[in-house]
């Protein structure tokens, strides 16, 4: 996996997530931080668990499969953004324990 090396150990620039619903770690870019998407997940968070600090992965209030299509937004989004100057947007709902229905 990507900015981890044999120990587990989270390399630099890279941050440990826990998706909460099913206990699965991911490691991910810190720059998927500034992403908008990403940022209201991190709010989702912020009102589900506090500001409590532990020595363990962030936590993130969403299941496995919508943290995935989030990470995938959000690779999509960056590197768009550096193959091509057109600024395009697309807005999906952030991952929360919220259903969204149609």
């Amino acid at each position: 996996m990507q900015g981890e090396d044999k120990k587990g150990k989270v390399k630099k620039g890279w941050l440990a997530v826990m998706v909460d619903e099913d206990q699965r770690r991911f490691v991910i870019p810190i720059a998927y931080l500034y992403h908008p998407q990403f940022r209201r997940l991190l709010e989702a968070a912020k009102d589900a668990y506090g500001y409590h600090y532990s020595s363990g992965p962030l936590r993130l209030p969403c299941s496995v499969d919508e943290f995935l299509r989030l990470r995938a937004l959000v690779e999509r989004d960056t590197s768009s953004a550096h193959s091509s100057s057109s600024s395009h947007r697309v807005h999906l709902a952030p991952c929360t324990r919220a259903k969204v229905t149609s």
